[in-house]
Order: structure tokens, then sequence, then C-alpha cells
């Protein structure tokens, strides 16, 4: 070896080629540092308040999380309509424009040829309620009850005073607040909704992609799935009840009720979409107004809910909703008690396909893996 030659790692010292890596500039790192019991307290200390701190968050955005809810449900309910529009030729993006035009056009029409109509009827009745609470006092336990408690001379003032509406909602300036809500509310939704509705396979999409590629065909059969029910319920709801408010129009005007017919039909198809008691609080408002005009006319009437009740049960709504979810009976009281509870009419309303579709999520996915097991 010449003089010139490089030295290689064997040419090299043992000493040299086992040294020690370098001191790092800060010192080398210690060991991890324990979990004692106040580490472990303070990290769960903390986490505890984070998680408070969420919670009062969502609390406080909840109306507006509502709101959203409600959009994407209505959105998923329209769908089925739009996915008529393409089965017969149009392309998605011409059957998105008709079902939102057909959804403003509805709207408008409801807010310029509905609204007032209504408003003079409800008036119309709340003139004639002293009238009808006279008709109570001839009953024997109203005339006990009033000549103890005075409640019809009670209830008369209160209604005939004109300040119904101020006293329900604290004051004109709240009353004023409440419509200035409402239609605020309703303009987000009916926002949301169209938004939704013209994005809803791009929302799908990127739900979808979240999942494990293994298993994303899985989770989009389920939510496609999923979303179908909802779509089925949502809009065989809004039939029902679009049947429920036709044909109790069509009835007041042929019994002489003309007067109070659209305001009450209107009230029966709202109420139509309760499940369980919904029905039959729109027909015990028709029938009472019914027996206060006329005790023929609340007969008819009782007979003609007793009617349509077991035709809406038995053909109407089985019809409607065999493209719907499917979910025993003692589940919908249940799902309807619990989401009446948590959301009022709100959570009563989403509570059915919500169950429906963790009834879903379970059979599919929780007991098919037991049964693998």
């Amino acid at each position: 070896m010449t003089p010139d030659a490089p030295h290689t790692l064997a040419d090299q010292p043992e000493e040299a080629a086992a040294a020690p890596p370098p001191e790092p500039p800060f010192g080398r790192p210690g060991p991890p540092l324990e979990h004692t019991p106040f580490y472990v307290g303070l990290l769960g200390g903390l986490g505890l308040a984070l998680a408070i701190w969420l919670a009062t968050r969502v609390m406080i955005v909840s109306s507006s999380l509502i709101l959203i809810v409600v959009a994407f449900f209505i959105a998923v309910g329209l769908s089925p309509a739009v996915e008529f529009f393409i089965r017969h030729g149009l392309k998605r993006a011409w059957a998105l424009i008709v079902v939102i035009c057909c959804v403003l056009a509805a709207i408008a029409l409801f807010s310029v040829a509905i609204v007032p109509v209504i408003s003079d009827q409800v008036g119309t009745i709340t003139s004639n309620a002293p009238a009808w609470l006279d008709q109570l006092e001839h009953n024997k336990l109203i005339l006990r009850l009033n000549e103890k408690y005075d409640l019809i001379g009670k209830l008369k003032d209160y209604i005939s005073s004109g300040h119904l509406w101020t006293s329900l909602f604290g004051g004109a300036i709240n009353v004023g607040l409440k419509i200035l809500g409402l239609l605020a509310s309703t303009f987000v939704v009916v926002v949301l909704t169209l938004y939704f509705l013209a994005s809803l396979d791009t929302i799908k999409r990127a739900a979808y992609s979240l999942a494990p590629a293994s298993r994303r065909p899985r989770v989009s059969r389920l939510g496609d799935e999923i979303l179908r029910g909802v779509g089925g319920y949502v809009s065989g709801a809004f039939m029902v009840a679009m049947c429920a408010g036709i044909s109790t129009l069509i009835f007041l005007f042929i019994v002489g009720m003309g007067q109070y017919a659209v305001a009450l039909a209107v009230v029966v198809a709202l109420l139509d979409v309760i499940p369980m008691i919904g029905a039959t609080l729109g027909a015990v408002i028709v029938c009472a107004i019914g027996f206060a005009t006329d005790v023929k006319i609340g007969i008819a009437c009782v007979i003609f809910y007793i009617v349509y009740q077991q035709i809406e049960n038995y053909l109407i709504y089985p019809k409607v909703m065999s493209r719907s979810v499917e979910i025993p009976g003692s589940v919908t009281v249940i799902a309807a008690l619990i989401g009446a509870g948590l959301l009022g009419v709100v959570g009563a309303l989403l509570a059915i396909p919500t169950a429906a579709a963790i009834l879903l999520l379970v059979r599919e996915v929780f007991i098919k893996r037991q049964d693998a097991r």
C-alpha cells in the first residue's frame, strides 16, 4: 500500500470504530416521565373540561344544527322526485332544475294564495269562539266547573280581548321577533334544502370516502339503502299528509264549513305528519269545531274521520310507504316518544327514519359480526 492510498474502515483502530456518537448540543433526552396519579388526573381533568366546553358550544348552536338536519332530511325526501325525472329521460341537472322550480313555485303559491285565506279563517274562528263557548254552558259538568271557577268567562274574555297571540308570545315585540325568527328559519331551511338537493351525490361520495378503501363498497351500499329508506319515508309522509288535508278540505266544503275549510285542512295536514297522534289531534280539532257549529255536522265529522282513518291506515299508508323504511310498531312508538322528548315535534318527525337506519346498521353490521364469531 502506497503512502497516499486512502485508509479503509478495516485499517482504523478498534477504539475509533467503537467511539460513541457525539453529544447533542442540548444534552441527551432522559427516560419518559412516569404516569403518576397527578399526571393522569391532570390529563383526565383537562379532557373532561374540553368535553364540557365542546358540549356547551354544541348546545349554543343546537338550533342551527336542527335547521341543518331538517333541511338535509327534506332534501333526501325530495331526491326520489329527482330520480323519477331521471328515469323518465331527463339529465340530472335538468331534473334538479325541475324539482327546485316546483318547490319554489309551491312555496310562492302557499305564501300568496293560501296564507291570506288561512289568516282570515283563523280570525273567523277566533271571533266565533265565544259563541261556541256559550253552547258549552248547557253541559252539566261544564256548568258546575264554570260556577266554581268561572272557566268559560275567563276563556271568553281571553279570546275576545284581541291579545291572544300577544299573550302567547309575551308581548307585541316578541310577536314580531317570533315571526321574524320563523321567516328567517324558513328561509334558511329552504336555501339549505336546495343546496343539499343539488349536491347530494357529492356529499355522499365525500362521506363514503372517509371509510377505509377495503370497506368502502359495503359502506356505500348501506348508506344508499339508508338514504333510500329515509327519502321514501319523508316523501311518503308528505303524500299521506296531503291526502289527509285535501280530503278534509273537500269534506268541509260538502258539510257546509267552507268558511273554515282551508285553515282546518292545513292544520290537519301539518298534524298528520306527526307520528301516532298527529292524525287524531287533527280529527279532534275539526270535530270539536264541527260540534260547536252544529251537532249534525259534528256527528258527520266523527263518522268521516273514523272511516278515513281506516282507509289511511290500511290502504293509503301501506301503499305510499311500500318503498319506505321497515320498522316494527313497538320501535316506532319508542322512537317517536324519545324523539319528541329530545327535540319536540321535529324529533318525533325524524325519529322513525333514524330508528330504521340504526336497525339496519345493527342487523347488517353488528349481528352479522356476532354471527361470524
